[in-house]
């Protein structure tokens, strides 16, 4: 699946992953390949990326919304703190 994150000022990260885990307004969750078609809002936290070719990726956020739809995953946030 891709992962999109974008603030309003850049894109921080487009490419492909098999999981992301976020940290949604009701607690922290994971997203992984086959997913079910969703949008959440999200708190400020971290957000964990494993990428295609297995490297780890993590940064934190200020709040946002995530969206997952078919095999594209899109995180908008006011800010990313790397």
């Amino acid at each position: 699946m891709n992962l999109i994150v974008l603030t309003p000022e850049k894109e921080i990260y487009n490419g492909p992953i098999t999981s992301v885990k976020v940290p949604g307004s009701t607690g922290q969750f994971e997203i992984l390949k086959g997913h079910a078609a969703i949008v959440s809002s999200l708190v400020e936290g971290e957000v964990r990326v494993i990428k295609e070719n297995g490297e780890k990726m993590n940064f934190s956020i200020e709040k946002g919304f995530v969206e997952v739809l078919m095999k594209e995953v899109a995180l908008l946030v006011q800010g990313v703190k790397e």
